[in-house]
């Protein structure tokens, strides 16, 4: 097993959503024996992108907890991986941070040639940056305006490490949960940072370029850190536009002095490639760029009704499926053979997808391509697993003691036992990751999307991974799907005698197979819950017909 610790940094709310992504592919099981440190980075803390990933990975690390042990590194299971979650952002919500006229507002009060100091700053700040986008609030994000996003993002991030420097003590935990990061990525040796942002819009597009420098200045401020970026592997999308979203009306742009608009991402996506093009730090730092994008014609609407969102908690957008390619880009960066990595200026690299009539068909295949089976088996068997909770035992689907809980139950009556002992709490987490993950049927009898629906739904009339029917979102038909049923090709499917079912083939496997008995040793699960979804995992694989070694 490989023991090195892995480091991720999502940007804005772009970031947010690839991240989103990531941790699923955590959840299925893509990066066993993985220690991986995460921080999220965003100008606007109140982000509903930034909150629901931020959620999703606690509720995630709750998952692998018990009691007092918070779980650790795995494999050849479920939430494989073990993630911490750092969280920061630059603070702009006081009022005195609100604008660049504000942060940079002179220090030369009461000194001598105060008001020619002051003049000659505000000269220098026209000559870089226009009246309107030195007066916009900067909580809700850089607004496409890249070259004071780098610079303020830059300054936020060494800023924030100053403080903690200079005054652990009073220091905020933003602040410090940046510097923990740091501190982190300073300790371990060949690090690979993965960097998930757009090139679209603002934050993303300017902080990819200053993230290297600023982690590096940042821990020099610290006496007893040294970050040596020779020794660090950079890696990051280049992620171009894939939506769009109401344009800003004249009394929006008035109010906002600045407002982002869809109608020039194509625009910003040029200029910061050819920025990053040409850039030394980027050149010099970055090793891979996945340059990733999406057909105009097929560009998913963020529209609301009502003025456009610049963000805040409201921005809670659907995912898509770039964002799945994102994160398994961060796979295949982070499982390159370290010579791969060696090369002295950044490399490009892109995929294709197999279009047929106008549609794209979205196979294991296209999202990783030197291990089609991995990707496609182990999300099976997390969606199988999601559809016998959350239909079959009727955590989505009806009211009551259901869902893990009710399956438990039913493994029981097949004479396992093992994980009698599992409390309400603990699988009612589990229910409800595999609702975040799937799908969920609100009071009003509504279908609600999970992730991986919301993947789906996004390409259209394309073709995404399994059957078609293994989405089905029919309150009714989902109480009777058949989770042995949902792969394309026949081998994967579950087989199951004249007077069987799927379902009970399950069970008999889990019950009789020692093939599926979780070990400890191997599996490095200790806990009840550990050694359920390890025992959950491998049945489920066993009866998919995938060998999981």
């Amino acid at each position: 097993m490989d023991n090195s610790k892995l480091f991720v940094i999502a940007i804005g709310g772009t970031g947010m959503r690839c991240l989103e992504s990531f941790v699923h592919l955590c959840a299925i099981g893509m990066f066993d024996g993985r220690e991986i440190n995460v921080l999220t980075l965003d100008t606007d803390y109140s982000n509903g992108n930034k909150s629901r990933v931020e959620g999703l990975i606690e509720l995630y690390n709750k998952v692998k907890s018990d009691g007092a042990n918070e779980g650790g590194a795995n494999t050849d299971t479920f939430f494989s991986a073990k993630i911490k979650l750092y969280k920061f952002f630059t603070d702009y919500s006081n009022q005195n941070r609100r604008n660049f006229n504000l942060l940079s507002a002179p220090l030369s009060a009461g000194i001598a040639n105060g008001d020619e100091i002051e003049k000659d700053d505000k000269d220098l700040s026209d000559l870089f940056f226009d009246p309107k986008v030195q007066e916009f609030n900067l909580e809700h994000g850089y607004r496409a305006q890249t070259h004071l996003g780098s610079l303020l993002m830059y300054h936020g991030i060494v800023e924030a490490m100053k403080g903690v420097v200079d005054n652990k003590d009073q220091a905020l935990p933003h602040q410090k949960s940046l510097a923990e990061f740091i501190r982190a990525l300073v300790t371990e040796p060949n690090a690979r940072v993965f960097v998930f942002g757009s090139v679209f819009g603002g934050t993303g597009a300017s902080s990819i370029p200053i993230i290297p420098k600023a982690l590096k200045d940042a821990s020099s401020l610290d006496s007893a850190l040294t970050l040596d970026l020779d020794n660090v592997k950079f890696g990051s999308t280049l992620l171009t536009q894939y939506f769009s979203f109401n344009p800003p009306d004249k009394k929006e742009k008035d109010a906002e002095k600045i407002i982002a608009s869809s109608d020039n991402f194509a625009i910003n996506s040029q200029a910061a490639l050819q920025f990053y093009q040409s850039d030394p730090t980027v050149k010099k730092y970055y090793k891979r760029f996945y340059h990733i994008g999406w057909p105009e014609s097929m560009r998913m609407s963020h529209a609301t009704s009502g003025k456009t969102l610049t963000g805040g908690a409201e921005q809670t957008n659907n995912c898509h499926v770039v964002e799945l390619l994102c994160a398994c880009a961060a796979y295949d960066f982070f499982t390159l053979n370290a010579d791969a990595l060696n090369n002295e200026k950044v490399e490009y690299v892109y995929r294709s997808v197999e279009e047929k009539s106008n549609a794209f068909i979205f196979t294991g295949k296209t999202f990783v391509a030197n291990d089609s089976d991995l990707l496609a088996n182990k999300l099976g068997v997390f969606l199988s697993f999601a559809h016998i909770v959350l239909s079959l035992n009727g955590a989505a689907t009806k009211q009551g003691e259901l869902g893990t809980k009710a399956f438990i139950k039913f493994l029981a009556q097949q004479n396992t036992h093992d994980y009698d002992g599992l409390t309400d709490e603990q699988t009612k987490d589990i229910d409800k990751y595999l609702k975040m993950f799937a799908y969920d049927i609100n009071a009003k009898r509504e279908f609600v999307p999970g992730w991986i629906y919301q993947i789906h739904s996004s390409i259209g009339s394309g073709q995404f991974v399994f059957k078609s029917s293994a989405f089905e979102e029919d309150p009714k038909r989902l109480e009777n799907i058949d989770p042995g049923n949902i792969f394309m090709d026949e081998k994967h499917r579950w087989k199951h005698g004249v007077f069987g079912s799927n379902y009970n083939t399950l069970a008999k496997i889990i019950s009789d197979d020692p093939t599926c008995k979780p070990k400890e040793e191997v599996q490095h699960v200790n806990t009840v819950k550990e050694k359920f979804l390890a025992h959950i995992y491998k049945g489920i694989a066993k009866a998919q017909n995938y060998d999981t070694k």
